[in-house]
């Protein structure tokens, strides 16, 4: 899609978490790639999930980042609030990891296999062994039951699973209120580098390729800007390609570890957008823990919103509701629309 030229046009109010993967908003912004798309957008930075979730229902907000459950939540009604939303596009695959606190020996737990085992013969305090996650309807939800499931482990008879806003995370962890999480970065790399956690599984190693953070439009915003909300895709798409590139990884290092956006250490952000990834139990490949763009990266196919869907399922977090068509919330189209010349979609 052409840029189009800046004009001062009333600002698009863009909500995102302090996470690795607010990458291609952090980028447009510091790099003027939202300008060169004519675009006037205003960050608001959010505590957490739940924030967002609020803040696109009360219309807050015009787009944000969202975990893509949230996409479903609000369109489909999950808990009374119901609004039009829809995803044209994916920011992001992978991103996640599990952290276990230091005090649950890797030797007995190993990669999770051992992770049964341990609670039921080795688990000693007058609680039960607890992980965390950021939200019900998030990828990090889905990944930790699937691990668990995987190792033998049943929730929640074995493991009673609650839910943080991610920051909080690694200082939870460190006081000992929770044993482990299933978080994005940096928080686990915090945890891991000053010494409190480890990890055994990131979520490139759960679910390979599985779709992470999403671009969420308000209904209203698309109807009444519809020019606006296809340059914010394009101009996203474009700081994500860039986020990509090994090139540009020092760049893009220096810019999340701003106050602004996830004010981590350059070291701690490093620790997953660099070549390899320090677990606390060794060093691994890390070439696709992040993934931001590429073939098949960015477009939100039904298969990517089928394995949320899935996932929610699995879970037990999708309520009775009547899915219908997922093209509705998904909307492939407006990403196509967005990728050409003309804006008919």
């Amino acid at each position: 899609m052409p840029h189009r030229e800046y004009q001062k046009a009333p600002p698009i109010r863009l909500g995102f978490v302090p996470l690795a993967d607010c990458a291609a908003i952090a980028v447009a912004r510091e790099t003027g790639i939202f300008e060169r798309h004519g675009l006037n957008v205003e960050l608001s930075r959010e505590l957490g999930w739940a924030s967002v979730r609020d803040k696109m229902f009360y219309e807050s907000l015009e787009a944000a980042e969202a975990i893509a459950g949230i996409a479903f939540a609000l369109g489909l009604g999950f808990n009374e609030l119901r609004s039009e939303v829809m995803v044209p596009l994916v920011l992001n695959l992978h991103g996640n990891a599990i952290t276990l606190s230091v005090a649950i020996p890797h030797a007995q737990v190993l990669d999770g296999s051992g992770l049964r085992r341990y609670i039921n013969n080795h688990w000693k305090k007058d609680r039960p062994f607890t992980l965390a996650a950021t939200h019900r309807f998030s990828s990090h939800h889905i990944l930790l039951y699937q691990w668990l499931r995987r190792h033998g482990v049943s929730c929640p008879e074995e493991v009673e699973i609650i839910f943080l806003p991610p920051q909080l995370m690694p200082r939870h962890l460190k006081a000992g209120h929770i044993d482990g999480f299933c978080v994005g970065e940096p928080w686990n790399s915090e945890a891991i580098l000053a010494g409190t956690g480890w990890c055994p599984a990131s979520s490139a190693d759960i679910s390979h390729g599985h779709p992470e953070k999403v671009l969420l439009l308000s209904g209203t915003f698309l109807h009444e800007r519809k020019d606006d909300a296809l340059a914010l895709v394009a101009a996203l798409t474009e700081s994500s390609k860039l986020c990509q590139d090994p090139n540009f990884r020092n760049e893009l290092i220096s810019i999340l570890a701003l106050k602004a956006y996830t004010g981590a250490s350059e070291e701690v952000l490093r620790n997953s957008l660099g070549p390899t990834f320090e677990t606390g139990i060794g060093a691994v490949d890390a070439t696709s823990f992040h993934v931001f763009h590429g073939e098949m990266v960015n477009r939100p196919t039904i298969d990517k919103a089928s394995w949320v869907l899935s996932g929610l399922r699995e879970i037990g977090a999708l309520p009775d509701v009547t899915v219908g068509s997922l093209s509705r919330i998904y909307r492939e189209d407006l990403f196509h629309a967005a990728m050409s010349p003309s804006h008919d979609v």
